[in-house]
């Protein structure tokens, strides 16, 4: 009985220190952060063929502006909200001294919020290292964050997040 006992006080002190977690983390991939009806295509089927446009046609920079107004506020996936993911992306960063990071935003593709425009706020997420210590190689190194994802947004002069997570752990995708 008394082993019964340390093992449970065992298990339920790892729990609360976070050495063990409850729910397993759910690898997920971005188009499962998109809502099924969110359709900002739309905006381009009215316009037509649009490889037929030249950069400086005015029908081309309406599109633009369409687009950045529907990716700003890109709606998330609510029943993701507090759930334990493993998310691949590549890093954007935003606070560090240049060897570690304690924030960054993890996007889906090479180059973006540097290019104009920046993804979809549901194709942006915002990520916190509690101790401050990403590893991270150089700029848009491709990584693994494992956490708990919110759907909080945030907003920076690189882009708006649609997505929150809290880093449990970073490490580099291979």
């Amino acid at each position: 009985m008394k082993n019964y006992f340390a093992v449970v006080l065992l298990l339920t002190s790892l729990l609360f220190l976070g050495g063990v977690h409850a729910e397993p983390a759910k690898e997920l991939e971005w188009d499962a952060m998109i809502p099924e009806d969110y359709r900002p295509d739309k905006i381009l089927n009215q316009f037509g063929d649009i490889n037929a446009l030249d950069d400086n046609d005015p029908r081309a920079q309406k599109i633009l502006e369409q687009l950045e107004a529907a990716w700003k506020v890109a709606p998330v996936v609510e029943s993701l909200d507090g759930k334990r993911v493993k998310l691949p992306g590549f890093v954007v960063p935003i606070e560090g001294d240049g060897e570690k990071l304690s924030e960054f935003l993890l996007v889906p593709y090479y180059g973006a919020c540097v290019h104009v425009p920046p993804p979809p706020a549901n194709q942006t997420v915002y990520v916190k290292v509690p101790e401050g210590d990403a590893k991270i190689r150089e700029a848009f190194d491709t990584v693994w964050v494992t956490g708990t994802l919110s759907a909080k947004t945030f907003d920076s002069d690189l882009a708006n997040a649609g997505y929150q997570i809290e880093a449990e752990e970073v490490t580099p995708y291979e």
